[in-house]
């Protein structure tokens, strides 16, 4: 499929997907978010795929926010349309995505940015990145699930407080926070992205689909996550992967995922 604000390229059974859009630091537009919905709902339908990087095109930016131009003029019905519809074809989508996603946060992850990265299953960023959530400063708050995603991944208190001042955090504080799982050299992101990705690999893609359904249900009002979890178990006894993990273990050789 041709793209006209990303790049998509599999390697190796890993899916790279880079924003390009450098010209506006990769700012997430309506069609971006729409060619980003494509990109990773193809990715996940193809079997051969068994893991996603997604990153941002050039050194400055991963993405540095959404394109304020497009909702300046909006009213509250097109601004609570705009939240809805981005969650659903977008972040939600990638939260619950069977294949597992890893961000590669290579500058700026500002607003829509670090929501996106915070969909994402791990994040990996250059020690040169930055991070936040600047909605108040526009009279708005994050509208993309940051409200929601971020006191997950730091604390309540840390989430009010980066929320509160709009301000950036630089990647250090991001890994002592859990806001990201590791840093990189700045020209090493992408390797250990894909290293990291590498050794998803050599697990069941079934196993750790059902893993990402578990540990999301947890997190949603209304599941129990335990039921869940016993649910998803006991359908992974019906696997071919089971079955494959099972007797290799037995006869004491690597598992042929």
């Amino acid at each position: 499929m041709a793209y006209q604000n990303i790049i998509v390229e599999t390697e190796n059974r890993i899916g790279i997907i880079e924003i390009n859009r450098p010209k506006k630091l990769n700012a997430l537009n309506q069609d971006t978010i729409t060619e980003l919905h494509q990109a990773f709902d193809l990715l996940d339908k193809d079997s051969e795929t068994r893991a996603i990087i997604i990153t941002g095109s050039g050194e400055k930016a991963f993405v540095a926010g959404a394109d304020i131009s497009e909702f300046a003029d909006f009213g509250p019905d097109k601004g609570r349309e705009l939240s809805l519809q981005g969650q659903q074809k977008l972040f939600d989508f990638v939260e619950n995505l069977g294949t597992p996603v890893i961000a590669a946060i290579n500058g700026f992850a500002l607003g829509g940015g670090l929501e996106l990265a915070m969909a994402c299953h791990i994040r990996v960023a250059s020690n040169s990145a930055r991070m936040g959530l600047p909605e108040v400063s526009l009279g708005l708050i994050p509208g993309y699930g940051g409200t929601q995603r971020l006191p997950q991944l730091v604390g309540k208190g840390k989430a009010f407080e980066m929320i509160m001042t709009a301000g950036m955090i630089r990647s250090e504080d991001a890994l002592k926070s859990g806001l990201v799982n590791h840093l990189t050299e700045p020209d090493d992101l992408i390797e250990f992205s894909y290293q990291l990705a590498e050794k998803i690999l050599a697990n069941s893609s079934q196993a750790i689909k059902a893993a990402i359904g578990a540990v999301n249900a947890g997190f949603k009002d209304g599941t129990d996550g335990f039921k869940k979890e016993i649910e998803l178990f006991g359908s992974c006894f019906g696997t071919e992967d089971f079955e494959e993990g099972t007797t290799a273990f037995l006869e004491k050789r690597k598992p042929n995922f």
